[in-house]
């Protein structure tokens, strides 16, 4: 009788820990880990909405800023004007935004980008893999990352601002030691 209620034992234990180990592998899951400052920021690969496939080192030797965000945040969409005037003006000296709108709908989010003519590109994390991968949890998130693919600054929350934008990049154009931030 006693090796019955032993197998029992270890069936319901790895049942149990099957049931809580599922949502680390599934796309609704909250954000690993934040990435740290200094270190090499993971690849990543999506889908932009010109339905081509873009991915983070295929920007190798630009400074990115990786936006998440989503047509329901009003921190996001605030920020967004703020993004495009650095893309703008910016652009021809390294610089680019990849904002990555986190599992809404293609329609929608390119109803909201038409709207108000944002141009950079704007790819869709429709599984939020890429999204867990950066440690997202709530939104907006920025990532700034330098031209050999590390991770130079990391925001949660607040708001983007031009001026931020800037300084931040001419910060890593410049060099300067990293450093981690959260916003309020």
């Amino acid at each position: 009788m006693r090796p019955r209620k032993t197998n029992t034992v270890f069936a319901v234990i790895a049942l149990l820990v099957a049931l809580v180990g599922l949502p680390a592998f599934d796309g609704w899951s909250m954000g690993s880990r934040v990435p740290t400052v200094g270190m090499q920021a993971e690849d990543f690969s999506l889908i932009d909405m010109e339905g081509k496939s873009q991915s983070l080192s295929h920007y190798r030797g630009k400074i990115v800023l990786v936006n998440f965000w989503a047509t329901w945040c009003k921190s996001c969409t605030t920020e967004m004007p703020a993004m495009q005037a650095s893309f703008d003006k910016l652009r021809d000296k390294g610089f680019v935004v990849l904002a990555i709108n986190e599992l809404e709908d293609d329609a929608k989010v390119r109803e909201h980008i038409k709207q108000y003519g944002y141009t950079y590109p704007v790819l869709m994390d429709r599984d939020n893999k890429v999204a867990n991968q950066f440690g997202v949890f709530g939104l907006p998130v920025s990532v700034f990352i330098d031209q050999e693919g590390r991770v130079q600054e990391y925001l949660k929350g607040g708001l983007l601002t031009e001026q931020k934008i800037d300084e931040t990049v001419a910060r890593i154009h410049k060099q300067e030691p990293v450093k981690a931030a959260a916003l309020r």
